[in-house]
């Protein structure tokens, strides 16, 4: 899509992402960071990044939610932002339950005429679309925006742009599109794309599993249903893992069996265990089998 510059605007453990990405160079792009010491709003957190931009009042800005996977077109949504002159362009999809979302209705030259609120009944369900969480502004929209505040765009800025007459239009894409946010959609999420069911330039040789060069699997170990296992990983011999994520620095010892599961960062899983539906914190060393969907959140507890 032409873009080239990336700003990162953390708050929560900020240095995990310094850490990792850098400045962007072994990507091919560039990467700032711009943190917030308090919780801005998603309309503040934008504006707390202008002085990083270097666009002028009237160029595109790409705004993406941090916890979406979408597999919608780019450089669609830029074409149809410059087409229709827009102040600002919504990425919406249409689906199935509206309900659990903000709803955004749209004219038919495309341009949306509301932001509601999540419905309480099925009588406030004007619209299947909801914003899905990528947007283009302008520059000058960015300015707009009160400093140093808490604000919503989708309470505040939006209402009120349609309310001063600025055009705001909606890019209708039904491609693939994910809510990240609780750790079964994570799953998915990275299932979807090992699979090829989410295409991903990053996977180009899409199947049943993507393993790390240094990972070290056993020959009679069984990796498959689209699982990802991480650097520096040792599966041990006659151990199955299914639809999982296996994090990086772990041990899957020998005759384990772990389906539809998420095993964080330095852990152990002893000879024998059995996991499914479970969720594993970093550090932690599991040494007997779990009840189906269980949660192990305190690094370095041993069970």
């Amino acid at each position: 899509a032409g873009i080239t510059k990336i700003i990162l605007s953390t708050s929560y453990k900020s240095e995990v992402f310094t850490e990792y990405f850098g400045d962007g160079s072994k990507f091919g792009i560039e990467i700032q960071y711009v943190t917030e010491e308090s919780p801005l709003g998603t309309g503040g957190a934008i504006r707390n990044v202008a002085s990083a931009l270097e666009s002028s009042e009237d160029e595109p800005v790409f705004i993406f939610n941090g916890d979406v996977l979408s597999g919608h077109s780019l450089v669609g949504q830029l074409a149809d932002f410059q087409k229709q002159q827009a102040a600002v362009s919504l990425h919406l999809i249409a689906v199935e339950d509206p309900r659990p979302f903000g709803l955004v209705p749209t004219d038919a030259a495309g341009f949306v005429t509301q932001f509601l609120e999540k419905p309480t009944d099925d009588s406030q369900i004007v619209t299947n679309q909801i914003n899905a969480g990528c947007y283009i502004f302008r520059r000058e929209i960015i300015d707009s925006i009160q400093p140093d505040a808490v604000v919503s765009v989708e309470r505040e800025v939006f209402p009120k742009l349609i309310d001063d007459g600025k055009p705001i239009t909606g890019f209708i894409a039904n491609d693939y599109w994910l809510d990240l946010g609780t750790p079964a959609s994570y799953l998915k999420g990275n299932l979807d794309v090992v699979t090829g069911v989410c295409p991903s330039p990053l996977v180009p040789n899409v199947g049943k599993s993507l393993i790390a060069f240094s990972a070290s699997i056993s020959e009679s170990a069984q990796i498959s249903g689209g699982s990802a296992i991480g650097e520096n990983v040792l599966v041990a011999s006659n151990s199955k893992i299914c639809c999982s994520v296996i994090m990086q620095n772990s041990v899957i010892e020998e005759n384990v069996k772990i389906t539809n599961s998420i095993v964080g960062n330095g852990v152990t899983i002893k000879s024998g265990v059995e996991l499914k539906n479970a969720v594993i914190a970093d550090g932690v060393t599991i040494s007997s089998s779990l009840p189906d969907g269980a949660k192990v959140g305190l690094a370095g507890e041993n069970l």
